[in-house]
């Protein structure tokens, strides 16, 4: 069995999962909260396990099927796009106390994901649209209303 470096990536993060893991079941229950302390680590560790096995699985089965001859298998790198993420990223970070989380993360998932895959048509156009609007929505009502996180008010827009 050959493996590569995705899959060692993946095996020392599904052990590093683990372990954090079973320590976040070890943290103490408080009485008075029905959700204690270890619970949202518990979920974010559980998917990072999961997600660091299922990279290893990807890179054995990669490295299990044989090479066509003459094609290569590096993918091409496309650093214009890596600029792109990070000036999206700096110009969310910028502009979030200035607009407010809620139409700041409308801009950033928006921004982010034509950057990464241009819509092409109307239809997409309301997709990428849609998937903004109920990411800021979503994440707004689970922070702010569920777990009562004040999320960033805009000094331009009061909201």
């Amino acid at each position: 069995m050959s493996i590569g470096r995705d899959g060692i990536a993946g095996m020392v993060l599904l052990a590093i999962s683990l372990v954090l893991l079973v320590q976040s079941f070890q943290l103490p229950s408080l009485p008075i909260v029905p959700v204690g302390p270890g619970f949202y680590p518990a979920i974010v560790l559980s998917f990072m396990a999961a997600a660091s096995a299922l990279l290893v699985v990807q890179d054995v089965i990669k490295h299990r099927a044989p090479a066509e001859a003459g094609v290569s298998d590096t993918p091409r790198r496309n650093y214009r796009l890596v600029v792109a993420a990070f000036a999206i990223v700096g110009a969310y970070v910028a502009l979030l106390p200035l607009l407010g989380y809620r139409l700041a993360t409308v801009l950033f998932v928006g921004g982010l994901q034509a950057a990464l895959d241009r819509p092409k048509s109307a239809r997409q156009w309301a997709v990428l649209t849609a998937i903004a609007l109920g990411t800021a929505l979503v994440s707004y009502l689970v922070f702010e209303r569920y777990l009562l996180v004040l999320l960033p008010r805009g000094a331009w827009t009061g909201f």
